[in-house]
């Protein structure tokens, strides 16, 4: 996934699609916790909560969320990694 000139595209993928709170929220933050510095996480959701409960998770630590679209029922975060 290209944004701006490319300088957005994922390292790392998470599919999360069919898995309901906490699993996805929980699964991203394990998946985080294994990456490194300037990593950029795509997580795939279907969840609605993850609109609220990513960020919620994501503004208690300092990874930065870089990009959050929905289509067709599925949300796709962009997640960069801040350690």
């Amino acid at each position: 996934m290209n944004q701006e000139g490319g300088s957005l595209n994922p390292t790392h993928r998470l599919d999360v699609l069919g898995f309901y709170c906490p699993v996805p929220v929980a699964k991203t933050r394990q998946t985080l916790e294994g990456l490194e510095n300037g990593n950029v996480l795509e997580v795939l959701a279907d969840d609605p909560e993850t609109l609220h409960d990513m960020p919620l998770l994501l503004n208690r630590g300092s990874h930065r969320l870089l990009d959050m679209r929905q289509s067709a029922g599925e949300i796709l975060f962009l997640i960069e990694v801040v350690k």
